[in-house]
This record gives structure tokens, C-alpha cells and sequence, in this order.
């Protein structure tokens, strides 16, 4: 053999070993991300406007790249005001950008990889869902997941039932400034928080699940699940729910409806108090939501999202009552049908 083909099947073999090594990593990270094409339910909130805008934009070498938002179907409750008065202007521009509008969620599914469901009342989400999860389409469910405590324990059944991944979450949650409080070095360990946030009622959805959920959703992230009973103080003016863990922990909702509103927290731990960071807006959350269709992994556990809800619906049997104090086994057993 020549020294000229020694050479040349040394270049092949060197080749070889480094397609198989870092070069072709190198090579495969390169490469665009397969498109994933989003579909979104419900054109009644400025959500599907900030979210469409964010993962619609040139969004190259992030976590966001190649996710766009391809079509919509308005929905629209006529009972509720704030969904009955802007379906109308939301989804001229979801068209203005490109996106295509479609009469059904039979019509939208074809269409798309993944499902954005907005409707901003949470009443007809468990049909709304139902359909999406049936087809295999990831779901991302905006807040509040549903307009009860037994429909939100039904759609997670059904995602199991469907084996189709989904969650739910507000935007709240994944603000830099409050995800982080629950591994803060300066507190050493979270024992229990106070967390405030705006608190407007809605007259066909528990009083929490409105917009009360945003303050619930911060007090899970901050504390994690295993809370035991509710204990609710309800004035014209705001709403206070104390939880406490079955560790011991307590922690604090208090929902503002009369004076200056802020979303934040107090955070007591075991070695300090700190303030929490202030809410960062919706791209961390449609960050989230962008993995989430990725790696179908879902960054919310359906067991905490459910306890979540069932928290807020102690509130609500906790006001009923008079202040008295709620277990969270109640009024699971309750939603799942049980005394």
C-alpha cells in the first residue's frame, strides 16, 4: 500500500473517531431545533397576546427556538365580562399576527404539536382539555386550572388516563426572585411565610381561584406540598388563609382587595427573614412552558398543583364555616365524590 493511501485512510479514520466524539456533538448542538407548532384555546386574556409575541419573535439559540404560535380557536364565556368583552378585540390581533383563527378544538388539533389552553375562566377547561389530551397533545393550562376542585382532580385523571403530559401553573411561580426563595442561603431552610398579592372576586369561581391563585401558587412554590388544614378570616377588603404543614411549617395567604396591592412574600427560616423578589412578568413562565414542550416533562407535579386548589377550596369551607379550620383531606374526599 502506498503512503498516499496510508495517509488517506488515517484522514477517514480520524474523521470517523471524531463524528463519533465531540466534534459531531459539536456539530449535532448546531443543528435548529425540530419546529413545534403551538395551538392556544381561548382568546379572552392579554396572556395569549404577551405569550404569542414572546415565543413568536426571533428567538434563536434560547429554549424558546423553533416554538411558535400557528393557530387559535377564541372560546369566550358570555356570563363573564372580562372574557365576553375582549374575545372580540384579542383574537383580531392574534390574527394581525399571522396567526390562524379556527371555529372548534376539533379543527385546531391537526394543526398543532402542542396546546396552550387560555381561557381565562376556568369553568370550561376540563372540556376544553379533554379533547386536547385525547389527542396526545402536550397541555400547558393557564391559571385558574379549573373552576373546581373535583374538574382540576379530573383533568390530571385524565392525563393519566390519556398518558398525555400536562400542567398548570401562574407566571408567579417561576419569577426568579420567588423560585429561589425556597433554597435561599440566607434562610436556611424555609419554616413558613407570609405572601401577598391583589385578591379580585369573580362570581362564578371560589373566591381564591380567580385571582386569589396567584398568591397561593407564590406560598406553594416558596413552602411545597404536605399542608394540613386552612384556617380563612374573610373581610370586604381582603382575605386571610393560614395553612398549617404537617411538619409543623405555617404559612400565610393574605389576598388584598382594599389598598395599595403588590405581589411578594416574608420568608422565615431557620437561620433568617428575607423579602422575596418582586414578579419578573411572563417569560420565565413561557420559558417553562417552551421546555415543558420539549422534553414533555412537566415543571409543576400534578400532586401539587391538585393540593394547591384544595388549600383554596378549604378557604372557601373555612369561611362558610365561620373561621373554623378545614383539613385538606376533606375536602379532597368531598371533590372525589366521598362524605
Amino acid at each position: 500500500m502506498s503512503d498516499h493511501s496510508c495517509s488517506t485512510l488515517w484522514i477517514f479514520a480520524l474523521v470517523g473517531l471524531a463524528l463519533g466524539g465531540p466534534l459531531a456533538a459539536a456539530l449535532r448542538a448546531e443543528d435548529p431545533p425540530k419546529p413545534i407548532r403551538v395551538g392556544m384555546i381561548g382568546l379572552d386574556t392579554s396572556h395569549v397576546i404577551a405569550f404569542t409575541k414572546t415565543l413568536n419573535r426571533d428567538n434563536a439559540g434560547t429554549d424558546m427556538a423553533g416554538i411558535t404560535v400557528v393557530a387559535a380557536y377564541p372560546g369566550g364565556s358570555p356570563d363573564v365580562a372580562s372574557s365576553r368583552d375582549r374575545v372580540e378585540g384579542f383574537t383580531k390581533e392574534m390574527r394581525e399576527m399571522g396567526v390562524e383563527i379556527v371555529d372548534s378544538i376539533e379543527a385546531l388539533l391537526p394543526k398543532v404539536d402542542a396546546v396552550m389552553l387560555e381561557s381565562v375562566d376556568g369553568r370550561p377547561h376540563l372540556k376544553q382539555a379533554e379533547p386536547v389530551l385525547r389527542a396526545g397533545k402536550p397541555l400547558f393550562i393557564d391559571k385558574p386550572l379549573a373552576g373546581s376542585l373535583a374538574d382540576a382532580i379530573e383533568i390530571f385523571r385524565l392525563a393519566e388516563q390519556y398518558k398525555c403530559p400536562a400542567f398548570s401553573s401562574s407566571s408567579l411561580r417561576f419569577s426568579p426572585g420567588i423560585i429561589s426563595m425556597k433554597d435561599d442561603e440566607r434562610l436556611g431552610g424555609v419554616v413558613g411565610c407570609m405572601v401577598y398579592s391583589p385578591c379580585s372576586l369573580e362570581e362564578h369561581h371560589p373566591d381564591l381561584f380567580w385571582y386569589g391563585v396567584h398568591g397561593v401558587e407564590m406560598l406553594y412554590t416558596i413552602m411545597g406540598t404536605g399542608c394540613r388544614e386552612v384556617t380563612r378570616v374573610h373581610t370586604d377588603g381582603c382575605d386571610v388563609a393560614t395553612g398549617v404543614w404537617s411538619d409543623g411549617r405555617v404559612a400565610t395567604y393574605r389576598g388584598i382587595r382594599d389598598g395599595k396591592t403588590e405581589y411578594g412574600a416574608v420568608v422565615f427560616g431557620k437561620k433568617g427573614i428575607a423579602p422575596s423578589g418582586s414578579y419578573a412578568g411572563y417569560e420565565p413562565l413561557v420559558v417553562e412552558v417552551a421546555r415543558f414542550f420539549r422534553t414533555l416533562k412537566p415543571p409543576v407535579s400534578a400532586a401539587e398543583t391538585i393540593e394547591m386548589f384544595a388549600f383554596m377550596e378549604a378557604a372557601d369551607e373555612s369561611k362558610r364555616q365561620g373561621g373554623k379550620p378545614v383539613t385538606i383531606e376533606s375536602v379532597m374526599a368531598k371533590a372525589k365524590g366521598g362524605k
